[in-house]
């Protein structure tokens, strides 16, 4: 018997092509459009088509994410399913396979994939990267390695890829260790794992969290303004090794002393902070005013999570044992 994956489709350039009327593209195909012109792919697996949304991916939402998430575990822990496929649009895609992988424990494959190319432009690549997510799908060798991401022909793992570039291909990188694997003649081959899978038991999701990026001579304001407005978390992009300019310290420590768990993550795109420095505004300072760091996660990534920790708990101490158990003394 062939092995059955579940397709969910949410939308995104993969399912989309131009409207002549306005010249740009939006959501036109069905999943059965899609699906037709992954030739062969019934000689590999049994389809099954769910179809979630046709969001464009600025569209998707944190809400939108664990609606999707339910779906996710309640068609994986069927039986008769051997793996589940996700098409995504590629702007949030990261955030939701992060999210996925936070709040879904299996050992059978999740794959997440998109498009960089609409079904009306020449190589249209909505096809290739499907049938090779579904290869993904029903290999042995990717059980129990969380979510994955599959784009052009590589995958990567959900907690460390990013999108890199806004057009090209193979925009869709691990910048940091490079990908686990590689999907070759149908087949996928991986080259490495992941040692450590975080997991966050959790139906709910707390959206209010700010995300802010640091640049030379910013102060306070913006965080003053997350405190007034009800934010019940912030993440910065600090400079360099986690460090900030100096003008914003204030607030951070305003926002912590209300109870706001502030999380310090770099604006590079490789490399995890530390407190390194002690100058004001610098890392040791952050996290002697009880600031949270967040290691080597992008800022978007890093904002998922603090979203998912606040979800069960506003305990300040268990939230940083989230971020930094087994990574910081």
């Amino acid at each position: 018997m062939k092995k059955k994956v579940a397709v969910i489709f949410t939308g995104g350039t993969i399912s989309m092509k131009i409207d002549p009327r306005i010249d740009a593209a939006i959501p036109a195909l069905s999943s059965e459009e899609i699906l037709a012109m992954v030739t062969n792919i019934e000689k590999f697996a049994e389809i099954e088509i769910i179809n979630f949304a046709k969001l464009p991916g600025p569209h998707m939402t944190p809400n939108k994410m664990m609606e999707l998430a339910k779906l996710v575990k309640e068609t994986i822990r069927r039986d008769d399913i051997t793996g589940v496929v996700v098409t995504h649009g590629t702007d949030t895609l990261e955030e939701t396979a992060y999210l996925l992988d936070l709040t879904i424990k299996s050992e059978k494959p999740i794959i997440v994939v998109g498009a960089m190319r609409n079904g009306s432009e020449l190589g249209y690549d909505g096809p290739s990267n499907l049938s090779a997510s579904i290869c993904t799908a029903i290999s042995e060798k990717a059980k129990g390695r969380g979510v994955l991401v599959v784009m052009n022909n590589e995958v990567n793992a959900a907690s460390e890829v990013t999108k890199t570039n806004t057009l090209s291909l193979n925009t869709f990188k691990s910048p940091e260790f490079g990908p686990l694997g590689i999907v070759d003649n149908d087949e996928v081959i991986f080259y490495r794992d992941i040692i450590n899978h975080e997991h966050i038991e959790t139906d709910s999701i707390e959206p209010k969290v700010a995300l802010i990026k640091c640049a030379a001579g910013m102060d306070d304001d913006i965080i003053n303004f997350c405190i007034e407005t009800g934010y019940k978390g912030i993440v910065i992009e600090a400079l360099g090794r986690g460090n900030v300019p100096p003008d914003m310290v204030k607030g951070i420590k305003k926002a912590i002393e209300n109870d706001i768990p502030v999380v310090i993550v770099s604006r590079c795109p490789t490399g995890r902070v530390l407190d390194t420095y002690g100058y004001p505004g610098a890392g040791r300072t952050l996290r002697q005013l009880g600031a949270i760091f967040g290691n080597n996660l992008p800022g978007q990534k890093a904002r998922i999570k603090l979203m998912l920790a606040l979800s069960i708990t506003k305990n300040m101490n268990k939230i940083k044992e989230i971020f930094e158990k087994d990574i910081y003394k």
